[in-house]
């Protein structure tokens, strides 16, 4: 089944002010200076939203958009690291990959930075582990769909699960992104380690999970069934939230023959998929519409509770 793009996103940081922070000055030396204690803050908020990024991710985000920030990021996160408030645990390629620990997290917190996030994990076991690359890309993939805008409003890996079905699958990425009808935006990456099967799995994962019901209504009263994220999860939304399928780690034609399979695996998905790959996001290319929203039809396909 041949895809065309119908959907483009682009960077936000390229349609709004800069929200970065300003150029380094030049001191009287000649010598450039930038804020250390302000750059030290941005890349902690930045790795409790991410989990983990490395120096150039960080100096994407951290310094002006026309500059290369990154030994200013080094000298931040080498004196956070001296406090005990970030650390290394592995690599991506050459490159350090840095997360917080539990004391990194916590001065978050005590900031009172961002949200609360009480079971967010420092991402370091997952970096010893050897998913690191995994997690990188994830950032990438954030970065790409305007991170630097919106990088407070991202949580990663996040469990969505139902304990009567025994359905449970972490979402690598969600941004709260109210719409009219929905208030997050739910993301996957596929990073080449998938086989085709289980990426197709993974996606209709989440038709089986917008298609359970449950009753609602008092005890003792005839009520209703309605859907479980509706009523459970995302209860100021009408439409079960978009899935965001981004494919990297892989060469782009091998990437766009992976797009093309996937499209073909979850033909007639009763849930909003939008997919993409990594490089062509990056660029701000067109994403393809590969599943649509019908809550009609995942009615019908998934069977009501059963009565009280």
């Amino acid at each position: 089944m041949p895809i065309t793009a119908v959907h483009t996103f682009r960077q936000e940081a390229s349609r709004h002010a800069d929200t970065s922070l300003p150029s380094p000055e030049t001191s009287a030396k000649g010598k450039k200076s930038t804020p250390a204690r302000k750059v030290r803050a941005d890349a902690l908020r930045m790795l409790g939203c991410v989990r983990i990024a490395t120096v150039r991710q960080m100096a994407q985000v951290i310094t002006a958009e026309d500059a290369d920030g990154r030994s200013y990021v080094r000298r931040a996160m080498k004196k956070l690291a001296e406090l005990g408030l970030a650390e290394t645990n592995g690599k991506a390629g050459k490159h350090p990959i840095w997360n917080l620990p539990p004391t990194g997290q916590k001065a978050l917190a005590d900031g009172n930075e961002l949200p609360p996030r009480p079971k967010a994990s420092t991402g370091a076991k997952a970096v010893r582990a050897g998913f690191g690359p995994h997690g990188v890309a994830v950032t990438d993939m954030i970065l790409a769909f305007g991170g630097r805008r919106h990088l407070t409003d991202w949580q990663v890996e996040v469990n969505h699960a139902i304990k009567e079905t025994g359905l449970s699958f972490n979402t690598d990425a969600v941004l709260a992104l109210p719409t009219k009808t929905s208030e997050v935006r739910l993301f996957e990456l596929d990073n080449g380690t998938m086989s085709q099967a289980r990426l197709a799995k993974e996606v209709w994962d989440y038709e089986r999970y917008a298609g359970h019901r449950v009753w609602e209504g008092a005890r003792g009263t005839i009520g209703g069934t309605f859907p479980f994220w509706q009523c459970h999860r995302y209860t100021r939304s009408t439409t079960f939230p978009r899935l965001h399928v981004v494919l990297a780690g892989k060469e782009e034609h091998l990437l766009d023959n992976r797009l093309q399979a996937l499209a073909d695996d979850v033909k007639g998905i009763a849930v909003a998929v939008w997919a993409n790959t990594l490089p062509r996001l990056q660029r701000g290319e067109p994403w393809y519409e590969i599943g649509v929203d019908d809550p009609g039809w995942r009615r019908a396909r998934y069977p009501e509770p059963p009565g009280r």
